[in-house]
């Protein structure tokens, strides 16, 4: 776009401009059988709009710069796009480049036109820290308008194409950014929307264009073979077109030359020189109908023997972008390796234009609303990440991923095929299916075994999906998650909860510091207290009363500076503190702390963390710190690096206490000296699990040979009395010479 463009040389078009202007355009009205009067007119009135708006600027090439849009307009009639598209193709860097704005499109053109042209706009108006959070920014709105109107992504990729086309105008300097952004953004969506002529055209545009050295070795080294193969090539044609002859069947048969950049990829990702590379050459064989597809596969088995392995069955099993044909690897004449696509004339033009199909071909043929769909479901998903991701960085890590081209296939249960991928693991599976598939999930099944959740997925798996109504998404996911969608739900959830969490635990803080202040309880969030909580607000500088609480939780806000401005507050209203509650509340609580405890039973979730350090149970006497942004963190009172905090940060610690029914079992570690010899471990650890202490971690130490020697455990025990009761268990077990308490420094 606008990287392409020269300042203005003047104000007025020189004929010579005019000329080559009105050339282009008389080049794209050529193109436009397929559209009806009016719409010809549509577009002939936008071309005249965008030639105004352009006057006077000039492409790199020398050529005025109207060309650009008129050439990126004849792409989309090529893929024989609406009058719509190829008005907004026309004006699609009017926005941009020219100080037009989007009220005046509309007004001119109509909503629709100036949405399109709008979704294709940078966002150069905006001021951002650096040029990838531009970038990203930029690429969010693109794909975002392009979820809501394919149109959109197919004028941004015959833009990017006429670029890529004419980049050798473009300073030097350039190239490689502008290159390596095609490879690494726009070549994967042409791809990933089935648009392949695109896709190929934009690889080997970059590449030429990135590593203008090895490009020009490798087409000389292309030519060089062309010549070489050249009677081989004919011969096989002559023994095919014959073979079918013969069989009665009619077909047409294309030579097919692999491209550039996939025959360099190869090479360097499996370190061949190009005389290993076999399949720079094939054929594609267009045949009638599905049926001859499999007809014309038994033919060419029949004339050349097939490499085993090779055979694809595309038609059954459609790849992700919709493509579908039918590939075997054959071993020709000489031992050549060749293969051979069968595919019927509609796969033709999906295999070649993917989303754009529908355009190409829906007035006369029925499969063009299937065609309509190819993409769809990724554009769709490009929705929900967005819904749930709302920075641009974060939204568009998501969507790097899903443009990755290789996918593996597999199967739901009822035989329901998906495609995946290469690398999805078995959460990216369950959140494939439903949201609430993949927060429940606990274990997989597949092909009847059991298997971890971050299991990869390969071809042909039957995966069973096994879930529980009180399970949620475990942090540890986001390690090995493939797929945007999980790994979007996954944070979503997770920072939905974390809040969620950190606003209960907020209000019980600030409801006991209001106690301890002589405040029954926190004012209600209703009309009567309305005042009271704008003031309070206002105090604290929160937009509304769930920010305030979770703010308290995370350890942002101090609960007893929030329940001191509350009686301020409401003793303007004619509300007193009772002497009675401020007493008992105060002087039962340690008297250095002037809040009364906070009661935890280990069910508070993300917004309560218990220390690593001491690693505190029921029973131990504890300290709650409220470090700043991370919620609650619980030491043991002997801690001595809660000790340190206390020092320096006092006013950050409140009173905390065990509930009398904790929720669940707590983690602490254990030492254990040993005498060395055989199965000694295995006696120690079945002593664990005899006194129903789980194993969380165990680590010996790393040194030689000796008499003696200790065992760390990591160990969730209910209680104090249960580890007492576990440390009795281990130390009646033969060879262990002592257990205790894993402590800090021990």
């Amino acid at each position: 776009m606008s990287a392409l463009v020269s300042p203005p040389v003047n104000s007025k078009s020189t004929p010579a401009a005019a000329n080559a202007a009105a050339a282009s355009f008389a080049a794209l009205t050529a193109k436009l059988d397929y559209m009806s009067a009016s719409d010809v007119d549509s577009v002939r009135s936008a071309y005249r709009f965008a030639d105004e708006a352009h006057l006077g600027q000039i492409r790199n090439g020398g050529l005025p710069y109207i060309t650009h849009p008129i050439a990126v307009a004849q792409q989309c009639a090529e893929w024989k796009l609406d009058a719509q598209a190829l008005m907004a193709a026309l004006l699609h860097d009017a926005i941009e480049d020219c100080g037009v704005t989007k009220p005046e499109l509309i007004e001119r053109f109509g909503a629709p036109v100036a949405e399109l042209v709008d979704g294709l706009t940078k966002l150069e108006k905006l001021e951002f820290n650096t040029r990838e959070e531009n970038q990203a920014e930029s690429f969010r709105k693109m794909l975002l308008a392009m979820a809501r109107d394919v149109r959109v992504i197919l004028i941004k990729l015959a833009d990017r194409s006429h670029n890529m086309r004419t980049l050798g105008d473009v300073p030097r300097d350039k190239w490689g950014r502008i290159s390596r952004e095609t490879l690494d953004i726009y070549a994967p969506i042409a791809h990933r929307l089935g648009l392949n002529t695109t896709y190929r055209e934009l690889q080997d545009l970059a590449f030429q264009h990135l590593y203008p050295w090895r490009y020009a070795t490798l087409t000389k080294a292309l030519a060089r073979a062309r010549g070489r193969r050249r009677d081989v090539i004919k011969r096989v044609q002559t023994e095919v077109d014959a073979a079918f002859s013969s069989a009665h069947i009619q077909v047409h048969i294309y030579g097919r030359e692999k491209a550039l950049y996939s025959i360099y990829r190869k090479m360097d990702e499996k370190h061949l020189s190009f005389a290993q590379v076999t399949d720079i050459y094939g054929f594609r064989i267009i045949v009638g109908g599905v049926t001859g597809c499999y007809t014309a596969l038994g033919v060419l088995h029949q004339l050349y023997k097939p490499l085993p392995g090779k055979f694809k069955d595309y038609i059954a099993i459609p790849k992700v972008n919709g493509y579908q044909s039918l590939h075997t690897t054959l071993v020709g004449p000489f031992g050549t390796s060749i293969e051979f696509q069968m595919r019927t004339d509609a796969m033709h033009i999906v295999a070649e234009s993917g989303v754009a199909a529908h355009w190409l071909y829906k007035a006369t043929d029925p499969e063009g609303d299937a065609s309509q769909r190819l993409g769809t479901q990724w554009l769709q998903s490009l929705l929900d990440i967005q819904h749930e991701t709302r920075d641009a960085a974060e939204f568009w890590d998501h969507v790097k991923i899903d443009l990755f081209p290789d996918a593996v296939y597999v199967f739901t249960p009822k035989s329901q095929i998906m495609a995946m991928p290469r690398g999805a693991t078995i959460v990216d599976f369950a959140y494939a299916i439903h949201s609430d598939v993949g927060h429940r999930a606990v274990a997989a099944k597949v092909n009847g075994e059991q298997v971890p959740l971050r299991s990869e997925l390969r071809n042909g798996d039957v995966i069973e999906i096994i879930t529980a109504s009180v399970s949620s998404p475990n942090p540890a996911w986001l390690g090995f998650v493939r797929t945007g969608k999980a790994r979007s739900k996954i944070r979503h959830h997770l920072k939905t909860m974390a809040l969620t969490e950190s606003q209960d635990l907020g209000e019980k803080m600030l409801a006991q510091s209001l106690r301890a202040e002589g405040i029954e309880r926190l004012p209600d969030d209703d009309e009567s207290n309305h005042g009271t909580w704008e003031k309070i607000l206002r105090f604290s500088g929160n937009r509304s009363r769930a920010d305030l609480l979770t703010d308290i939780g995370l350890g942002k806000r101090i609960a007893s500076m929030v329940a001191k401005r509350i009686v301020t507050l409401l003793a303007e209203i004619g509300e007193k503190p009772d002497p009675l509650l401020m007493s008992r509340e105060r002087y039962t609580a340690q008297e250095s702390i002037s809040q009364g405890a906070l009661v935890l039973d280990g069910s508070e979730g993300a917004s309560v963390k218990f220390a690593t350090c001491c690693r505190p149970i029921p029973g131990d006497e504890i300290v709650g710190y409220l470090g700043r942004g991370e919620g609650l963190v619980v030491h043991t009172n002997d801690c001595t690096v809660a000790k340190k905090l206390q020092h320096r940060d006092s006013e950050r610690f409140i009173a905390v206490d065990w509930s009398d029914e904790p929720a669940r079992a707590f983690e602490t570690g254990l030492l254990v000296t040993v005498t060395n010899g055989k199965g000694v471990l295995a006696r120690v650890a079945s002593a664990l699990a005899s006194a129903e202490a789980d194993i969380t971690h165990v680590d010996m130490v790393q040194e030689a040979a000796q008499d003696a020697t200790d065992l760390r455990f990591g160990v969730a025990v209910r209680d104090r009395v249960h580890l007492a009761s576990v440390m009795r268990g281990v130390k009646r077990t033969p060879s262990v010479l002592r257990v205790q308490r894993a402590k800090p420094g021990v």
